[in-house]
């Protein structure tokens, strides 16, 4: 084996094992994002998904990082996980651009930064997931 070889092989290894910790973060911060929204979810029932929500259903939306855009319509909760939920950032302002006055799947959202500056990424959206409250009275 050559001197070379030995090198290339060398950092190979070191970039693998550098990347683990990310990997271990990235996972740990999903994990923490589904157990909010677990939480959140806990003791309502899925119901059909729609791909639209009208302006009205969708003035308080609360953003779970690396997971999931959700809407609260009275007793209703809507849940967008859109195609790349690890963009998702609770500091982020989000800016939807609606093709109409609803807000669809594949409507696109860009993430801006609070302090402004350049707008981060644009991502779009997927179906709307609703959830109602299971009545446990019955």
């Amino acid at each position: 084996m050559t001197k070379r070889t030995l090198t290339l092989s060398a950092l190979v290894a070191s970039a693998a094992a550098l990347s683990l910790p990310t990997t271990a973060l990235a996972d740990k911060k999903v994990d923490k994002g589904e157990e909010e929204l677990a939480e959140l979810l806990e003791g309502y029932e899925a119901a059909e998904p729609v791909n639209c929500l009208r302006h009205s259903q969708r003035h308080r939306l609360r953003l779970i990082d690396d997971t999931a855009l959700v809407f609260r319509d009275r007793q209703t909760i809507y849940v967008n996980r859109t195609n790349a939920p690890r963009y998702i950032d609770d500091f982020d302002i989000p800016v939807f651009k609606p093709f109409g006055s609803n807000l669809c799947r594949s409507d696109q959202v860009t993430f801006t930064p609070r302090g402004g500056g350049i707008p981060g990424p644009t991502i779009t959206m997927a179906e709307f997931i609703p959830y109602t409250k299971v009545d446990t009275e019955s």
